[in-house]
Formats: structure tokens, sequence, C-alpha cells
């Protein structure tokens, strides 16, 4: 007897992998600059404040293109739109190993104008991280736009689970090849061979996604069974062609949803917690442990590969209470408040930090692995409760306000780390950002549950 699976199909899972691909790609490229941290702050004897205002830069850019880069891919579609942005920030990626080059060529721009220059490696890595954030701006608009088209939505949160890992997977691969690339061949070859790889994944998105109902690889049964669900005013067609155009729905429409609020403001509250750990944590083994180089690869790898578990687990959490009966929202809702708790233990990172430097480590992972399981049902709970066109949108909306808080965390951490280092205490400094991190979840999630209290999906778009 055949199971339920073999009968409906699998084929979405095989787009879920190609999601997880992209993902890996866009967390190794942007992670390598954070790894050879210490090293380009002494050849260019940068300050926290300087890395601090780099990092910012990428933040800043990506925060604000999340904004326009969710309405390109609703309008663009897809599959274009999710190669295009890829192009991007693979070329953003590359640039850096020319960051001398280009901050000369800025500066000279600048003294044109008229205006004041900065130096010259700052000002270099300054434009690579902008055009790397502005093509990656575009990668969690698409894959959750993705994730819409065909996942029912009992299963979303799961498979924004798997492919959201692979931030994880990127983050575990890059510790593990980027300082021992440095090492041999130069910091600028790191760069040059990880912003490559992401040309290769393009072969396999262009020859194995199209939409669902275009999709010849895409059985009957599983067509009919991703859109199972589907309680949306916007019909399921088999040919997209002789739909009728769908109205454009505007930003200040969708502003006025507390829907929109909520998913926002819990972006804005919780996505510098994680840009904090990205980029901040070779720093704080370098300044409280003295490690740096390939002494960081096991030590991260060990905290990324425990992020895994939280990824994929939170995107199964929620399943437990839905099959009890909850909507999908108060499901999520529910496991995100149990995920929230989590990250409280990072508050005993820098009281047992002097046992050994694993006890940072594997606290911080914990809330790192929440953190993932956060992501992956704050995301879902846009898909539950707006229609797939306005999907992108949204994810946009708050990816921005997210990129805000992780400037606003960034440049925070870099002006505290500054002025405790000058008084010889910089671990008061890493003290206060770890506070911050350990209770942004349960605040998110308050205002949140106070913005949408029960499971309320937008009809009216």
């Amino acid at each position: 007897m055949p199971s339920n699976t073999s009968i409906i199909g699998k084929y979405r899972w095989t787009i879920c992998a190609l999601l997880f691909f992209a993902t890996t790609v866009n967390y190794l490229d942007r992670q390598v600059l954070s790894l050879l941290q210490p090293r380009l702050a002494a050849e260019f004897n940068w300050t926290n404040t300087d890395y601090a205002n780099i990092a910012s830069v990428f933040q800043l850019i990506y925060a604000f293109s999340m904004l326009f880069a969710g309405r390109v891919i609703d309008k663009l579609g897809t599959k274009w739109g999710y190669a295009i942005a890829l192009i991007v920030w693979s070329i953003g990626a590359i640039m850096h190993a020319e960051s001398i080059r280009i901050g000369a060529a800025t500066n000279s721009v600048l003294t044109m104008l008229g205006l004041a220059t900065v130096p010259v490696s700052i000002a270099g890595f300054m434009v690579s991280r902008a055009v790397l954030g502005f093509g990656e701006a575009g990668n969690f608009p698409a894959a959750i736009k993705a994730t819409a088209e065909y996942f029912p939505k009992k299963e979303r949160s799961l498979a924004t689970g798997i492919f959201n890992s692979g931030s994880n997977v990127g983050a575990i691969l890059a510790p593990a090849c980027v300082p021992a690339i440095a090492e041999m061949w130069g910091w600028e070859t790191a760069f040059l061979f990880i912003g490559g790889i992401g040309f290769a994944w393009l072969i396999f998105w262009f020859i194995f996604y199209e939409k669902p109902e275009k999709q010849k690889r895409l059985s009957k049964a599983e067509f009919e069974y991703i859109n199972s669900d589907n309680k949306e005013a916007e019909p399921v067609v088999a040919d997209s062609a002789t739909s009728a155009p769908q109205k454009k729905v505007s930003w200040f429409k969708l502003l006025g949803y507390r829907q929109t609020w909520a998913f926002t403001i819990g972006k804005f509250m919780t996505d510098g917690v994680w840009w904090f750990f990205l980029f901040w944590l070779p720093a704080y083994l370098k300044a409280q442990y003295n490690m740096q180089g390939t002494e960081i690869t096991i030590p991260l790898a060990v905290l990324y590969s425990m992020t895994m578990v939280g990824s994929i687990g939170g995107g199964w959490f929620p399943m437990y209470f839905i099959k009890k009966g909850y909507s999908p929202y108060d499901g999520r809702m529910k496991a995100m408040l149990i995920i929230g708790l989590f990250p409280l233990v990072v508050l005993l990172a820098q009281p047992l930090g002097g046992i050994s430097y694993w006890m940072p480590v594997l606290f911080i992972g914990i809330g790192a692995s929440a953190h993932q399981a956060w992501s992956a049902n704050i995301f879902t709970t846009v898909s539950d409760m707006f229609p797939k066109k306005t999907v992108a949108s949204v994810i946009g909306i708050g990816g921005m306000a997210g990129g805000i808080g992780g400037v606003v965390i960034t440049k925070l951490g870099g002006a505290l780390f500054d002025h405790y280092k000058a008084l010889g205490h910089i671990q008061t400094g890493y003290t206060i950002m770890f506070s911050i991190c350990a209770v942004a979840y349960l605040v998110a999630w308050m205002i949140m549950k106070s913005l949408v209290p029960k499971y309320k999906p937008i009809t009216d778009l």
C-alpha cells in the first residue's frame, strides 16, 4: 500500500531544497567579513566603531532594499526576482576583494563633489557591503513567496524552518573555510571564492523552478494538495495566462493592518540579535579569549550547528498545537512564547564565561538556536494571514524594520565596546549587549500578541 506522500507527490520539497541552498550561499557571503574582522582590523587599523560603521552600511541598505525587494519580486515573479537578487549579491561579495581600489575611486568622486572622504579601506568595504546588502535583500521575500506558492499553510513553517536552516549551514561552513582560505591565499581570495559560489546555484534554479500552475514536474494530486487549504479570494487556476491581472496593493494600505505591524515590530525587536551574533562573535572571541584565525573554527561550527536544531525544530513545533485544533497563527504564537524563553540563558554567558570559552559559546548557541526557531515562525505568520500576492511586500516591510533594528544594535555594540575597551573593561560592554539579546523575544512576543490576539486572516485585499 503506497504511502500518502507517494500518492500526493513530493516535488515541493525539491523547491525547498533550492531555497535551502540559496540561503546557505546568502549567509556564506555575508559572514566572510565578520570572520576576517580581526585580521582586517589589524591590517587597516580599524576601531570597533569603524567596523560597526561598515557593518551598518550593509544592514541599512539591506533594510531599505527589503522594502522594495518585496514589491519587485511580487512584480517580476519568484523565478526572475530570486535570480536577479542572487546575481547582484554575488557581485557585491566578489567586490570586497577589490575594496582598496574601490575605496580610492570612491574618495576621488567624493573629493570632486567637495565632500569629506574616509579612509580608503573603510570607503571600499562600505561600497562593497552596500551592493551585497542591496542584492541579499531579495532572498527572504523570494523564499517566503516560493514557500507560499508551493506549500499548504500547515507545512509552511516546517518548509521555512528547513530552508532557513541554510543560514545555519552557511554560518557553519564559513568559519570552516574562510580563515583557512585567507591564511593560504590571502583575504582577497576568500571573498572571490565564496562570492562566486552563487552563480552555480542559478543553473539548478532555472532548471527546476517554475510557478506551480506551469510546473510540469508537479502532479495534479500535489497541486491540489498545495492549494487544499486556500481560503483566499484569489482563484486557483491551471493557467495563469487566463487569469485577470492582480491589483497592486499599496504599502499604505498594508500598513493599515495590525497584522503588518505585528510582524514588523517583531522583526525590528529580534532581527538585530541575530545580526549581532553573526557580525560580532568572532570579534568577541578575539577580545575576550584572544582567539583568531582558524582557532575560532570549531567553536563557531559547534554554535551554528546548534542553530540547525532550532531552525528545523522550530518549524515543526507549532504543528503540535495545530494538530490539537489551534489555528495556524494561534499555534505559532503559542510556540513562539515558549521559544522566546530560551534566549534568557544568554544572561549566563558572561557570569560563567570565566570557566571556559565553551560556556558563552554554548549559551549563545542556545539563544541563536531559539532565534532560528522564532524566525521560522514569524515569517510564516505573514503567509498565514495575507493573500499570496502581498506576501513578499509584507515580508519586505518587516525585513526593512528588522534591518533597521540590526543597524541600531550594531552601532550600539560598536560604541559600547570602544567605550569599555578604553576603560579596560570591554567585558562589561558584551554583558550589556547579551542582556539586550536575551530579553528581546519576550518583549516582541508581548507586543505582537497585543496587536493580533487571535487569528484574523486578511480577506479584503
